[in-house]
């Protein structure tokens, strides 16, 4: 799949606000508001994606909004925790030392003396620090099937590489 057609979840609905068709929305980008900066939405409706546009939007106890054709409470109940997403092609471009996330996902993690530790299999979002989920290869020479390594840029992240969709890593494969 080509950037250009590659969807990206950015947030889902909550629940009904007001009877005017208006619905509460859960951000998941960095600064929530700017969900609202990525056009056309897509949204998942009986299986397949389809675009909105969103009429309004305002801060009310977090973040709700007004789809374009939703008029009634009703109408908008049907989307309750449906995703929000957008295509890749929207969202900005990154400096050459910048990344999504979703680049990181499959890219080989090596370390600085050249072992092999696995593949990016999910990050998690800790608060101090995020954590790359790395799964092991199935003959990891320390017996270990997933590794938490954390995301410390220079400390234990010492090189990212796209092209080689390779990150190079400072720490030890026992642990």
């Amino acid at each position: 799949m080509s950037k250009q057609d590659e969807i990206i979840v950015v947030g889902k609905f909550g629940a009904s606000y007001g009877i005017r068709g208006w619905l509460k929305v859960v951000s998941f980008t960095d600064q929530p508001e700017s969900i609202f900066d990525y056009k056309p939405w897509l949204i998942k409706v009986k299986g397949e994606w389809v675009e909105f546009s969103v009429e309004s939007w305002k801060r009310h106890k977090g973040l709700v909004c007004k789809l374009e054709g939703l008029e009634v409470r009703e109408d908008a109940q049907t989307y309750t925790n449906l995703e929000i997403a957008v295509k890749a092609d929207v969202l900005p471009e990154l400096s050459e030392d910048e990344f999504y996330w979703r680049e990181l996902f499959g890219m080989e993690v090596v370390t600085t003396k050249g072992y092999m530790l696995g593949v990016v299999d999910d990050i998690l979002e800790t608060g101090s620090n995020d954590v790359l989920v790395i799964k092991a290869n199935l003959k990891d020479a320390f017996g270990k099937k997933e590794r938490l390594v954390p995301f410390i840029d220079e400390q234990v992240i010492k090189l990212i590489d796209r092209t080689a969709q390779r990150i190079e890593v400072d720490w030890d494969p026992g642990f």
